[in-house]
C-alpha cells in the first residue's frame, strides 16, 4: 500500500477519479458525503487550483435525490451519469430512486464508500466508532438486484479498468445502473495518470433480424387495422420521427399507454390517445413497441387469433418476474432501428389505398371523439366555485408553455397528457413504471442542469412531492441556482390508494362510509416549504386563478431566475 504522497508520474487516487469521469463522458457527479469522503474533497480542492478535467461536482443533501437529478439529467441528454453515497446507511437511502433508475434502464455510476478495512495501521484506517458498527458483510447484497453489476475495489491500480468497465456496462443495452464501492484506504493511495481513451468500448447496438421485420411487414399489410402501443420509444428523438413518418404515410393509430416519453406529437393525426382499451377490440394486429404493459389484461386483451409483436433493446423484460403477455414474434432491437427498417421494408410493400382511407376516416372520428370527451371533462373542472380537475388544470399549463416552445414537463402521476398538448420530442417525461414515489422533483432538477435555458416544469401529487424529500430538493436548487417550477396538484391524500379501494370495493364500506389510509389533512403549506430556501411560492383554490398565478410563476423562474411553486387545491 502506497501510504506516502504521490510520484511526478503519478496522482491520487480520488483526484484519478474526477479525472477518469470527465473523460469518459461524465457531466455531473452527485455527492452526499460522509466520512469516507476526505480524499475526494482533497481532490476537488486541487482541482480548483489546479483546473484538471472534471464533471461538476454538486453537493446535495439527500441520497434519493442524487439519485433523481443523475437520472433527470440522463433522460434529457442519454449520457450516463455518476453518483456517490456513504457507504451502507448512504446507499440505504437511496434504494428507490435506484429501483426506479433500475426499471427505466437509466445508465448511472453509483459509488459508495466502504467502512475502513483496517483498524490501525493505515492513516486511512478507522478513526470514529460508527466505523465498526457501519461494516456489512455484503453491501452491496442491499442493491443487487436492481443493479446490472458490482464490485468493490481492491486496489487503485484496479481504477481505471475497474470504471471503464462500469461504464461499458451500464451503457450497454439493455442499459441500467451499477454499484462500484470505493474503500477509503483505496482512495488515499496513487495511481499514474489515467489514459485518455477508456479500455473497454460499450458494444455496438444489434439490428433487427430481418426475417421478422418482413414477416411483421406482411402481417401488418394484411392487416385491416394495426395498432402501435408504446411508452417510451420517444426515448431517442430520432424514434419520434420515424414514428411519426411511418404512422402518417401507412395511417396506423400510435396509443402511448402510460407514457415515460413524448413518443408521438400530441397533435398528430394518427394519434390514437393514452388508453388502449378503446382500440384493442377493433385493432388485428399490434405492435408493442418498447412497452413493459401494453395492456391491463384484467380489463381487456386481443385476441387469440390477433398477431402481436413486441419489440426493444429486451422484448422479454427478463428482469420482470412475470410478465406473460403474448408475443408471436420478439425483435430485439431499439426501436428507430426497427422503425428503420421497418421504412426499409415497407418500400417493397404495396398500400391498399382503400383500407387506408378507412383507417384515416376511424382514426379521425376517434380522435374527435376523444376532443369531446376531454372538453366536456375540462368544463367539469373548470367551473368556478368548483375544485379544480386535473384535467383542467394540466390544460392551463399547457397553454401557459406556448409561450416557451422548449419547456420541458417532468410528470409524477397527476398531470393529464391529452390535455398538456405537447409536440416536441424531450418535452415531456413521465416517471418511472416502478412508481417509486419522489422521483418527479429531483428528475426535473436534473432536467434543469441538462438543459438550462429551458423552462422546466414538475406536475407532482402532494404524495409524490412528500416522498419527495422536498426541503433537501428546494435547498439543493437554492445552493445549485436550479430554479425550476413546481406543481404541487394537491387533492389532500393518496389518490391512487383510494382510486384503487373503490375499484375492488365498490359498494364497501369504505367507500361508502369514509376511508382510513388516504387522507394526509390536513395539508402543510407547501407554499412556504420553498419560501423557506428562497424561493417564491403561492397557493390557488380557484380556476380562474390559476392562468394568473402560472404566469406570476414563470416570471419568477424565467425572468428572475427564483425557483417556484404553485400549490393548488384541486381533485
Amino acid at each position: 500500500m502506497n501510504v506516502s504522497g504521490p510520484s511526478a508520474t503519478e496522482t491520487p487516487a480520488a483526484e484519478a477519479l474526477l479525472r477518469l469521469l470527465a473523460s469518459r463522458g461524465v457531466s455531473f457527479f452527485f455527492v452526499n458525503s460522509g466520512t469516507d469522503f476526505p480524499d475526494i474533497v482533497e481532490a476537488l480542492a486541487r482541482q480548483r487550483l489546479e483546473d484538471f478535467p472534471a464533471p461538476r461536482t454538486l453537493l446535495v443533501p439527500h441520497e434519493n435525490l442524487a439519485v433523481g437529478m443523475a437520472y433527470g439529467v440522463t433522460m434529457v441528454t442519454g449520457q450516463a451519469q455518476a453518483m456517490m453515497v456513504h457507504v451502507n446507511v448512504g446507499t440505504a437511502n437511496a434504494l428507490c430512486g435506484l429501483i426506479n433508475a433500475a426499471r427505466e434502464n437509466i445508465p448511472l455510476l453509483m459509488c459508495a464508500g466502504r467502512t475502513p478495512w483496517f483498524e490501525s495501521g493505515s492513516p486511512a484506517s478507522r478513526t470514529l466508532n460508527i466505523h465498526w458498527a457501519q461494516e456489512m458483510f455484503d453491501q452491496a447484497g442491499m442493491v443487487r438486484e436492481h443493479i446490472k453489476w458490482d464490485y468493490e475495489l481492491r486496489g487503485a491500480s484496479q481504477l481505471e479498468p475497474v470504471l471503464d468497465r462500469a461504464l461499458a456496462i451500464a451503457r450497454s443495452q439493455p442499459q441500467g445502473p451499477v454499484y462500484l464501492s470505493l474503500p477509503r484506504e483505496v482512495m488515499h493511495q496513487s495511481v499514474p495518470c489515467p489514459a485518455p481513451r477508456p479500455s473497454q468500448q460499450v458494444p455496438s447496438p444489434g439490428l433487427p433480424d430481418m426475417s421478422a421485420v418482413q414477416e411483421i411487414v406482411q402481417r401488418l399489410a394484411r392487416a385491416r387495422l394495426p395498432l402501435i402501443i408504446t411508452a417510451r420509444a420517444g426515448r431517442d428523438p430520432e424514434a419520434v420521427a420515424l414514428l411519426a413518418d411511418l404512422a402518417e404515410d401507412q395511417a396506423w393509430p400510435v396509443v402511448e399507454f402510460r407514457p415515460r416519453y413524448l413518443n408521438l406529437p400530441h397533435q398528430h393525426p394518427m394519434h390514437g390517445g393514452f388508453e388502449v382499451q378503446p382500440w384493442l377490440a377493433q385493432a388485428d394486429c399490434i405492435v408493442v413497441l418498447d412497452c413493459d404493459v401494453p395492456w391491463i389484461p384484467a380489463q381487456g386483451e386481443p385476441g387469440a387469433d390477433i398477431p402481436v409483436f413486441h419489440v426493444g433493446s429486451d422484448p422479454l423484460y427478463a428482469r420482470y418476474p412475470t410478465r406473460s403477455f403474448r408475443s408471436d414474434t420478439s425483435v430485439q432491437a431499439s426501436p428507430a432501428a426497427f422503425l428503420r427498417a421497418l421504412q426499409q421494408a415497407l418500400k417493397a410493400q404495396p398500400t391498399d389505398v382503400t383500407l387506408k382511407a378507412e383507417r384515416q376516416a376511424l382514426i379521425a372520428g376517434m380522435a374527435q371523439a376523444r376532443r369531446s370527451q376531454l372538453a366536456q371533462v375540462l368544463a367539469s373542472g373548470s367551473r368556478s366555485g368548483q375544485p379544480i380537475g386535473m384535467a383542467a388544470l394540466s390544460n392551463a399549463l399547457g397553454q401557459a408553455l406556448k409561450a416557451h416552445p422548449s419547456a420541458i414537463v417532468i410528470n409524477e402521476y397527476s398531470l393529464v397528457p391529452a390535455a398538456l398538448d405537447l409536440n416536441r420530442p424531450g418535452s415531456y417525461f413521465g416517471s418511472s413504471p416502478v412508481g417509486g414515489l419522489g422521483w418527479g422533483l429531483p428528475a426535473a432538477l436534473g432536467a434543469k442542469l441538462a438543459s438550462p435555458d429551458a423552462l422546466v416544469v414538475a406536475g407532482l401529487g402532494d404524495g409524490s412531492y412528500g416522498f419527495a424529500n422536498p426541503l433537501a430538493c428546494h435547498h439543493a436548487a437554492a445552493m445549485h441556482d436550479i430554479p425550476i417550477l413546481t406543481l404541487v396538484l394537491n387533492n389532500g391524500g393518496y389518490g391512487a390508494v383510494e382510486r384503487a379501494t373503490r375499484a375492488l370495493h365498490p359498494q364497501g364500506q369504505a367507500a361508502l362510509g369514509g376511508m382510513d389510509l388516504v387522507s394526509l389533512a390536513p395539508s402543510p403549506r407547501y407554499d412556504q416549504v420553498v419560501a423557506a430556501c428562497g424561493g417564491w411560492g403561492e397557493q390557488v383554490s380557484q380556476i380562474g386563478d390559476l392562468p394568473g398565478a402560472l404566469a406570476r410563476a414563470i416570471e419568477q423562474v424565467t425572468v428572475h431566475r427564483r425557483q417556484a411553486l404553485l400549490d393548488i387545491a384541486c381533485v
